[in-house]
This record gives C-alpha cells, sequence and structure tokens, in this order.
C-alpha cells in the first residue's frame, strides 16, 4: 500500500551506490546486523538496506564451516519502508544444531543487481568485526552464568554510551567464563518522546535521502507528514503542533508533557517523534553509523535561543555519532534481548485510565503513539521471538506493498494497523534458559485504578501476574527482567506517593509496582507461594541510577533468596546532587531496622541494599552511564554484581555484614 518514488535512479559500485538526485553516498546496509535470538536450532539476525539484495549466510567454528548457503525465502522477511529502505529479518534455521560454549563466528554475503559475486561484512561494515577477526561472533553458552543489561539510552545526554563498554567488555573476553551469554537492553532504548533539535535535522535528512514513506495524519495542524520540516515548530516546541481546543490543552498536558517535572527530571516530552517515517530514521541513526553521511552540517532553526540550545545539542550528537562504530560492534557480537519502557513509545505511557482516554481517543496523538510502537514491533521486539509476531508482521507487508503508484501509507490499512498493535498481547517473552528467563511486559496489561481514573494503574493486572507466576512455578531458578524496579527506593515511592494523593501523578512519573494495591499484593504473593523459584533475580532499568538488594521473606528461614539488581541508564544519569540528598534521606527513614518499613506494602519482606564499592560510607546508589554486569552460579544466585562505568571502571555491590 506504499510506493517508492521513480525519479530517482542509482549506479550501482563496489560496495556503495551514489544517488544521482542529492550526490549522498549510500551503502548497502544501513544498520546492522543486530544478533536477536539465538539458539541451537535459531539465529535470527536484524538489518536495514538500502536495496533488496540476496543474502547468504555462513557460521564457523573456529575452521570449521558450520553453514554456507543462500538464505531461503523462508527465512527471510523483507519489508520496504521507503524507495530506499528495507528491514531485513533473517531467521536462520541452521543444517544441524549449532554448538554450545564455543566461539561461532558468521558472516552475511550480499549479492547486488548486475553481480554474481556477493560481499561480506568485512567489505560493507568492517567495523562490525572484532579486532583481529573477520567476522562478527558470538557463544551459545549454556548456563546464563554472565549477564550484561541495563536501560535508558539517551543521544543527547552528555553521558558516554554504556554500548561502548560492552564492547570493550566483549573485546576483552578471552576465556569462556568471561563470554557474557547475552544483552539483556530493558526499556527506552529509544527516546520517542526527547529528541534534540540536531537529531531531528538528521532523522529528516534520512528521511529525504532514503524516500522513507509519508503519511497522511487527522487532528493536527497540517494534512501530511512530509509538512512536518515546513512548520516553524519543526525541531523545537513540537507540543504546539495540535490545533488549539479545549481537548487539546488536556491532550498537550497528558501527552505532551506540557508541565514539566521539577522533582525527578527537568525533561518534558516537547519534541516528540510524530510519523512513522521519523521513528524508522531514528532507529537507523541510534543502531548505526552508517545513516550518518547523508546528514548535512545545516543548523535549520533562526530564534536565538533555539539556536543556542541546538548548537549545545550538536556537540553532544557529534560525540554519539563517533561512539556508534563501537556500539554497533557490540550488538553485532552478543546476542540482544529488549523489551520496552515508556520512552520507546511516549513518556507515562498508559500511566492511568484517564491518561488512557485522553491520549487514546485523539486521532493525532493515537497515531503518534502507534506509529513508536510500530518502530518498536519492527526494530526491537520483532527479533526477541520472531514466531510471536508473524500475523502482524503479514499486516505491516499490506501496509507497505505497493499499490497503484502511491508512496504515502494507506490511512485506513495504517490505522487497522494499529488498532492491532494496541490489541496485541504478547509482547512479552521467555527463553527455555538455565535458569529461565522471563521479560515482562509492564506497559500493555495494566491494572487500571479502581478509585480514580487519574490514580497510577498497576504494572501487570490479574492475568497477566497469574500467567506469569504459573510460568516460573516449580523453577529452581529464575531470571526476571522488570523494566521498572519491583523493590524501588522507598523514599522516591513515597514521594510518588504524596503527588498521587494531590491528583499530580504526571509531575513525578508515579510508576512503580507498590503504587497500585492490587499488583502489589498480587506480585509479593507470587514471593510467599511455596512453588516460587528458590533463586529469584530481578533485572531493572528506568531509573536513571543503579543499585542492588537483597530481598528475602520475613520469618520465614526456607523462603525464596531475591536479588533486585538495577542498572540504568546506559547514556543517562540522575542529577547528582538531588540523588545524594535523596539517598542519603531514605538511609535515614527506611533502613531496614527503622519502623518506617511497617506502613509500606513491602512490610513482609526484609530488604537489605548492598553497598557499592567506591562511594561514600553508607551511599547506596550509582550514579553514572554504563552498563549492568550480574554473575551467576550454577544454582542461578548472583556470585558478583557490578556496575560498569561507561567511561571505564565502576563499581562493585557488596552484601552488608550482618550484625
Amino acid at each position: 500500500m506504499a510506493r517508492s518514488w521513480s525519479s530517482t535512479t542509482a549506479r550501482q559500485g563496489n560496495s556503495r551506490t551514489t544517488d544521482l538526485e542529492t550526490g549522498a553516498n549510500l551503502g548497502p546496509v544501513l544498520a546492522g546486523p543486530i544478533l536477536r535470538h539465538t539458539a541451537p536450532d535459531s539465529l535470527v539476525l536484524w538489518l536495514a538496506t538500502s536495496e533488496p539484495a540476496e543474502l547468504t549466510v555462513r557460521v564457523f567454528n573456529g575452521q570449521e564451516s558450520l553453514l554456507d548457503r543462500p538464505v531461503t525465502g523462508s527465512e527471510i522477511v523483507r519489508l520496504r519502508v521507503g524507495a530506499r529502505a528495507w528491514l531485513n529479518l533473517l531467521a536462520i534455521t541452521p543444517d544441524t544444531p549449532l554448538p554450545r560454549d564455543s566461539r561461532l563466528e558468521y558472516d552475511i554475503g550480499l549479492t547486488r543487481a548486475g553481480s554474481d559475486n556477493p560481499i561480506w561484512i568485512r567489505d560493507w561494515a568492517p567495523h562490525l568485526c572484532p579486532e583481529g577477526k573477520e567476522r562478527p561472533g558470538f557463544t551459545l553458552k549454556s548456563k546464563l552464568d554472565r549477564i550484561l543489561h541495563g536501560s535508558c539510552r539517551r543521544p543527547h545526554h552528555p553521558a558516554r554510551d554504556g554500548l561502548v563498554r560492552v564492547d570493550e567488555e566483549l573485546q576483552h573476553a578471552e576465556q569462556l567464563e568471561e563470554v557474557p551469554a547475552l544483552l539483556l537492553m530493558t526499556g527506552d532504548q529509544v527516546y520517542a518522546d526527547d529528541v534534540a533539535g540536531p537529531m531531528l535535522h538528521a532523522i529528516q535528512c534520512v528521511i529525504h535521502q532514503l524516500g522513507l514513506y509519508q503519511e497522511t495524519l487527522e487532528g493536527a495542524a497540517f494534512s501530511n507528514s512530509r509538512d512536518l520540516t515546513s512548520v516553524t515548530t519543526a525541531y523545537y516546541h513540537r507540543d504546539e503542533l495540535l490545533p488549539e481546543s479545549e481537548f487539546n490543552e488536556d491532550l498537550t498536558e497528558r501527552f505532551f508533557g506540557g508541565v514539566r517535572k521539577p522533582v525527578f527530571t527537568t525533561a518534558n516530552a516537547g519534541n516528540h517523534l510524530i510519523s512513522f517515517a521519523e521513528v524508522i530514521a531514528m532507529y537507523l541513526l541510534v543502531w548505526s553509523p552508517e545513516p550518518w553521511p547523508l546528514v548535512t552540517a545545516t543548523e535549520p532553526v533562526n530564534d536565538p535561543d533555539d539556536l543556542a540550545r541546538y548548537r549545545k545539542e550538536q556537540a553532544t550528537i557529534d560525540d554519539f555519532r563517533r561512539s556508534l562504530p563501537q556500539a554497533a560492534r557490540a550488538m553485532a557480537n552478543v546476542p540482544v534481548y529488549m523489551i520496552f519502557d515508556d520512552h520507546d513509545v511516549t513518556d507515562d505511557w498508559n500511566l492511568s485510565a484517564l491518561w488512557e482516554t485522553t491520549a487514546y481517543e485523539h486521532p493525532f496523538s493515537r497515531r503518534i503513539i502507534g506509529n513508536a510502537l510500530l518502530g518498536y514491533l519492527l526494530c526491537q521486539g520483532w527479533g526477541n521471538q520472531p514466531e510471536n509476531f508473524r500475523e502482524l508482521i503479514k499486516h505491516c507487508q499490506t501496509l507497505f506493498e505497493p499499490e497503484n503508484g502511491q508512496f504515502d501509507l494507506d490511512k485506513a490499512t495504517q490505522d487497522d494497523l494499529i488498532d492491532r498493535l494496541f490489541h496485541f498481547q504478547h509482547w512479552h517473552y521467555s527463553l527455555p534458559t538455565s535458569p529461565r528467563l522471563v521479560v515482562l511486559d509492564t506497559r500493555t496489561h495494566r491494572w487500571r485504578s479502581e478509585r480514580r481514573r487519574s490514580h497510577p494503574s498497576g504494572l501487570m493486572d490479574w492475568e497477566s501476574l497469574t500467567d506469569f507466576q504459573h510460568e516460573i512455578m516449580g523453577e529452581d531458578a529464575v531470571v526476571v527482567v522488570s523494566p521498572a524496579p519491583i523493590f524501588g527506593v522507598k523514599l522516591i515511592e513515597m514521594i510518588q506517593r504524596v503527588f498521587t494523593f494531590c491528583g499530580k501523578p504526571l509531575l513525578v512519573d508515579a510508576e512503580n509496582w507498590m503504587a497500585h494495591r492490587g499488583a502489589a499484593s498480587v506480585l509479593l504473593n507470587i514471593f510467599g507461594h511455596p512453588r516460587t523459584p528458590r533463586h529469584f533475580v530481578i533485572l531493572s532499568g528506568d531509573v536513571h541510577y543503579s543499585f542492588a538488594y537483597d530481598v528475602r521473606l520475613r520469618h520465614e528461614q526456607n523462603g525464596p533468596h531475591v536479588w533486585q539488581i538495577t542498572s540504568s541508564g546506559i547514556k543517562n544519569q540522575f542529577p547528582n546532587s538531588l540523588l545524594e540528598w535523596l539517598d542519603r534521606l531514605n538511609r535515614w527513614l527506611f533502613a531496614p531496622w527503622s519502623p518506617l518499613n511497617w506502613f509500606t506494602k513491602r512490610r513482609r519482606m526484609w530488604i537489605s541494599p548492598r553497598l557499592p564499592e567506591g562511594r561514600e560510607a553508607g551511599e547506596r546508589l550509582w550514579n553514572c552511564s554504563g552498563i549492568g554486569d550480574v554473575r551467576l552460579d550454577d544454582e542461578g544466585a548472583p556470585t558478583a554484581i557490578r556496575q560498569l562505568d561507561a567511561g571505564g571502571g565502576g563499581t562493585v555491590f557488596h552484601r552488608r555484614r550482618e550484625n
């Protein structure tokens, strides 16, 4: 239902083409490959290409060739999203099972139109090959003995990129026990609701150069996404794009974040991605260095304040761009699994029943949310468990099929697909690893407040929590990914509760597991069930600081051992001075022996914070961008909990000595 432009032709070259209309140098691959789901019987790779090349796959174990053949039609799905842009998911079924606990190398060959010889990763993306290696590689670990995890990668934050540290760890992992089993990206891999002006300019350049499909918009001040570059608020103040009306004032406040959040962050969502083309361009730019040569050096703003902001953000974006080859290499050399949190779609996504009504009943905001969720499906969720998304992908193929010479997405087909996305029930997933990995969807199965529609919803409803309990019952050990910490910093949760009571949950991101009585009760009962796993590792992100807690049931000597391990952000940080005060106050008010604990929903749990090495005496929160590193023993219990700083160094979270 979409058609590419036919007025632009391309010249074939050795490994790059030149767009004759713009003169831009365009390589055959725009992003990837990103290594996704891996198992002895499955190898999943995601990549974006500028042409529909024929693909060949190779897999090696040392010098032994395990696989060397063309990718079959049943092993690849191609989605054309622009005149010169295809999204490709390869789900390779090896001819024989891949071995475990050995370093395997893989290669993707592209045979371009007019050529009989494939070009390999070393030819078109040499930055993805580890030092001294001809190809990317990975190890299928028989146990989850080392897990890297993190959340919140915001390109225009001045902190360094934690994915660079992942790359450094992979480069230095020579022994089997040093090789990470997988990388878990636990939410906010992109910030669709908070985009820097220079990044929006880069996005528009990529849309133009690749001819990404545009769309018809309803309920906005303009009727087509193509007009986004012509409005005065194209690069800042996008919250002003809604037509003026009483309804839209509510929408602006709840959806675009017209009110700032002074308690925990100064960011708002005034620079939101809008069109599907913008979302796809954003993913290409944050996953890969390849699209960046398409970006011009123009400064597209004139207002003095906006120009000063633009230039400041440009310096940070330039640093981000320089580190992208290492970030891309990291994601090509370790299995990567992802789950959304709110910023992958929009800030405070599905916060409350009132938020849902306000956002989903307006056609403009509904389309914005739907486009971001469609981008998540195609660039993140799809690679976790491809078989879960077959029906949705069929509808995507219908949307992107050329028809009647059009090059805009068909509005009715796009609206239908977005409706299906909003009703999709299987974003969560699990892996039959040792220990079992269970990844929770805490965004689309909300338990709406029965007291007031404006109160925060529970992060999961009764049905989804029951399904979660059934999945883990009988396991000896389990690793659970909950984007928001199940056991968070109590003082901050108390502040959120106060703002919710005052009717202002949007001011402080009042989303935590304990904010909803029903969800909190059901969740805590799971830990007390006699068949719950003996070892229960919870990996979280979201909060822009890192910490680790040891959690036990009070008065239960044989109860489960629970570890809450939080790593955030990959490229984001909490305001340091504010965090130090909150950390200090929380220690005074909610120490394990404090009677105030009896006034919380977690009164049945004994929570003992671990102490990060290198912090001042008693401090429990670590505030530096990077990546979490958890080592597990054969029984699934942590032997070491670390936070690896993006700039080098880091900390170890030490268990408190019992008096």
